[in-house]
């Protein structure tokens, strides 16, 4: 699934958790039932007691049932998300994500020539097929620069903003894919 699909069910079930919050709060806080009778004396209102509707009724439940439903998604779904990457890291021959500060991230990458593992282009190859639109332009860029290339040097190269370079490559540090290290007035991006 890609990061804009995510992020996108993300925002779906914040909407639902929301709206449901509020469709629950307002059934339960709404005062009793009011009857007004039209009779021979003119108007007569009167309360029926402290009683809900069966149509009241079944909007709580669903409205919680939702509520709960969408709330446990959006706790629940990092961690099975960090797993799944896991899992997949493993049937790929890939060392596992690891976690921090509740996010998943590449582990650091020793030398290969210590342990057997393809070259850092090959690999860098492989990891561009994995990405999607901005981030894949981006990394490619900086394969084409042997892994390293000034920041503002991204900027001019694509037709991307400086803002969109910028949350693009804390997506990709987030991943453990590059890093940036400071340069003068800029950074530099080093891809990890």
């Amino acid at each position: 699934m890609s990061s804009r699909a995510l992020q996108h069910t993300h925002l779906v079930a914040a909407v639902f958790f929301l709206a449901a919050v509020l469709v629950l709060a307002v059934q339960l806080i709404t005062p009793s039932p009011v009857v007004v009778s039209l009779g021979e004396n003119g108007t007569q209102t009167s309360s029926i007691g402290e009683y809900f509707t069966y149509r009241e009724v079944a909007v709580a439940v669903i409205a919680a049932v939702v509520c709960g439903a969408s709330g446990m998604y959006l706790i629940l779904h990092d961690q099975a998300y960090v797993a799944a990457e896991q899992n997949r890291s493993k049937s790929q021959g890939q060392p596992p994500l690891e976690t921090t500060g509740g996010r998943a991230t590449q582990p650091k990458r020793s030398d290969p020539s210590t342990t057997g593992s393809l070259p850092d282009e090959e690999q860098w190859e492989e990891t561009l097929e994995t990405l999607a639109s901005h981030q894949e332009t981006i990394y490619e860029l900086l394969i084409e620069a042997d892994g390293e290339l000034p920041q503002q040097q991204l900027v001019d190269e694509t037709d991307l903003s400086k803002a969109t370079v910028s949350r693009t490559l804390d997506k990709l540090e987030n991943r453990g894919l590059v890093e940036r290290k400071r340069s003068g007035m800029g950074n530099t991006i080093l891809i990890e």
